[in-house]
């Protein structure tokens, strides 16, 4: 073998074993409890920031704290690129955490003063590195597409029903009721239960008194119903999202006992391969210690 390709297998050996040390590093628990401490810690430093009574005591410690925990997200972030390589991408809380970072590095003078204020979004970071979050998180992304058909339907509530609201109540109560789009928005409020009663719907009923046969039918249907259909949706996906998280989690268990005992079978084979062996040289050791002594035997009967 040459020795530059000796030289070429040793830094390969080398490099493999950098990164499998780095690995177990970033992805060891004590690594991502001081990654979430400090993501705690730049929060508060991040509101301090926005104190001038703060900023007046302890500005150039919190600037300057500020500044060495992003450059340690930005660490952490060059050794998983440099242990995950191409995966890094592959995985959606990566990519958020980079983003996040990224945005924080960006230059925030002149007309990209407003990016300061997007500093605060490394608080999220919060989300990728808590995994209850990350459940939490994944369930409403799993929900979104079940509400679309839950949004079309509570759109075309609130379209009939801004008509209607307008076509009795526009003309007495155009502050509310004056177009569909005010309709809507005081239906929103209804809806929400924020000041319904005292603030728009008895007003109404002291001009109509039988208000009330419209305004209670649209608050069972939206704020009762239709709103516990979305609760409904979202329990139902973050229990399903639970669910593929413990059936990974029981599939890597299984694929680890699985390597596990086909170890522990190829060391039963081997050990068997050489105990078969050593009984074949014992065997051997015999037979020629008989021949020997046999052909000892057959020598000492012949007389001179």
């Amino acid at each position: 073998m040459s020795v530059e390709a000796e030289t070429g297998q040793n830094g390969g050996a080398g490099d493999s074993a950098l990164r499998a040390r780095l690995r177990s590093l970033v992805e060891s628990r004590l690594f991502q409890h001081a990654i979430i401490a400090l993501i705690v810690v730049n929060a508060v430093t991040l509101g301090l920031e926005t104190s001038a009574r703060a900023m007046a005591a302890a500005g150039p410690l919190l600037v300057a704290l500020d500044k060495v925990i992003l450059a340690v997200f930005v660490v952490e972030l060059l050794a998983k690129l440099y242990v995950y390589r191409g995966g890094f991408w592959r995985q959606p809380w990566n990519v958020f955490d980079f983003i996040v970072v990224a945005i924080a590095l960006m230059p925030a003078a002149g007309p990209l003063s407003v990016l300061r204020a997007l500093r605060i979004l490394r608080v999220l970071r919060l989300i990728s590195s808590v995994k209850s979050l990350r459940r939490v998180v994944g369930g409403l992304l799993q929900a979104i597409p079940g509400m679309g058909s839950i949004v079309l339907l509570i759109g075309l509530i609130f379209y009939v029903a801004a008509v209607i609201a307008t076509k009795l109540f526009g003309a007495e109560f155009p502050q509310w009721f004056g177009t569909i789009g005010d309709s809507a928005f005081s239906l929103f409020q209804i809806m929400t239960l924020e000041s319904w009663s005292m603030g728009i719907v008895r007003p109404v009923m002291e001009v109509y008194p039988y208000a009330w046969v419209f305004f209670v039918p649209f608050i069972v249907a939206t704020t009762f119903t239709v709103m516990n259909l979305f609760i409904g949706i979202i329990v139902d996906a973050m229990q399903r999202e639970h669910g593929a998280e413990l059936a990974a989690e029981t599939e890597a268990q299984e694929k680890t006992a699985a390597k596990a005992e086909a170890r522990r079978q190829d060391r039963l084979e081997d050990l068997t391969r050489e105990i078969s062996a050593l009984r074949g040289e014992v065997t051997r050791l015999a037979e020629r210690q008989d021949g020997d002594g046999g052909g000892g035997g057959g020598g000492g009967g012949r007389k001179p």
